[in-house]
């Protein structure tokens, strides 16, 4: 398939993704097309059957659950450089592999930084959306391209904003910044709670005194949904504190094991997340935000 030479950025994806016909449409693109599929053997076979030479490609990923994903893109990506591609950019909303961003244990891999240093070699920029940024202050400290860092708390603000009678809550500390600026931003009074952590599944939070907030609807509000254990640890508190409708809103929704289910049968109302990973909860599109992120990426191929 050949395109005009006048046309916006090549847009692909390897799997179907909500933010990709919004993305296209908002940066005068297209929608590249490319066939694959795994030989019996579980070898990865793919064709990018739109020409890119000379063009600017966008590639758009879903990177939860990443490990059988990381080799077709990392074809993608360079067959399409491999094609002539004047530039070959990666929108990966939810990115991956960001905790491990220290070694905790003597012998542990330190993924971040090896992921990073991988995908850099294969691409031109990067935009994501709230990345784990804890021990690094920029991506640019392990990633070895231009990157755009997006964030998310504007999206939330504006839908949080104009409802009434709500409590946000941020689950510890570390979430306090965070959610202190959607709560500026909506109008919202919040508060935080203290986290321990005694692995991977297993958490407690408790809360402040919440008898100046009976009445209200509490919003518990996250980057990530992973697991699950901190949202359901502070929907019990809030119960246990009085609040009687609960609600949840977050950037990226992963719902290990279907926790989702689980979240609902302990009580939990309306859960909403943006549509940065693919879900049946997405009601808040990110598209806006990232649209300007990714033309200022583009620009600097464009003279």
């Amino acid at each position: 398939m050949s395109v005009p030479s006048n046309h916006g950025p090549i847009l692909f994806s390897l799997d179907a993704h909500p933010l990709l016909p919004s993305l296209c449409e908002q940066l005068g693109g297209i929608v590249g097309t490319l066939n694959t599929r795994q030989f019996p053997d579980g070898e990865t076979y793919l064709k990018v059957t739109t020409s890119v030479a000379g063009a600017d490609c966008v590639v758009v990923a879903n990177l939860a659950h990443p490990n059988d994903k990381l080799l077709p893109l990392i074809f993608l990506l360079g067959t399409l450089r491999e094609l002539g591609a004047r530039s070959v950019g990666l929108v990966a909303p939810y990115l991956c592999y960001m905790r491990q961003d220290r070694r905790f244990a003597e012998g542990e891999a330190l993924t971040s930084r090896l992921f990073a240093q991988l995908l850099s070699q294969h691409m031109d920029w990067l935009v994501t959306v709230d990345p784990h940024l804890h021990r690094y202050h920029a991506l640019q400290e392990i990633y070895n391209v231009a990157c755009r860092k997006v964030e998310g708390a504007s999206a939330l603000a504006d839908w949080l904003r104009g409802q009434e009678s709500l409590l946000l809550v941020g689950p510890d500390a570390e979430s306090e910044q965070w959610v202190a600026e959607v709560a500026n931003a909506s109008g919202h009074p919040y508060v935080i709670g203290e986290k321990q952590r005694f692995g991977d599944r297993q958490v407690e939070i408790h809360l402040p005194e919440l008898s100046a907030y009976q009445g209200r609807t509490a919003v518990i509000i996250d980057d990530v949904i992973a697991s699950g254990q901190t949202i359901l640890q502070c929907l019990l508190a809030l119960k246990k504190g009085g609040i009687r409708q609960i609600n949840c809103a977050a950037v990226h929704g992963i719902f290990a094991d279907r926790v989702e289910v689980a979240l609902r049968q302990a009580g939990l109302g309306e859960l909403v997340t943006c549509n940065t990973i693919p879900h049946a909860t997405n009601r808040i599109d990110v598209t806006p935000l990232l649209v300007p992120a990714v033309t200022t990426c583009l620009s600097q191929y464009r003279r």
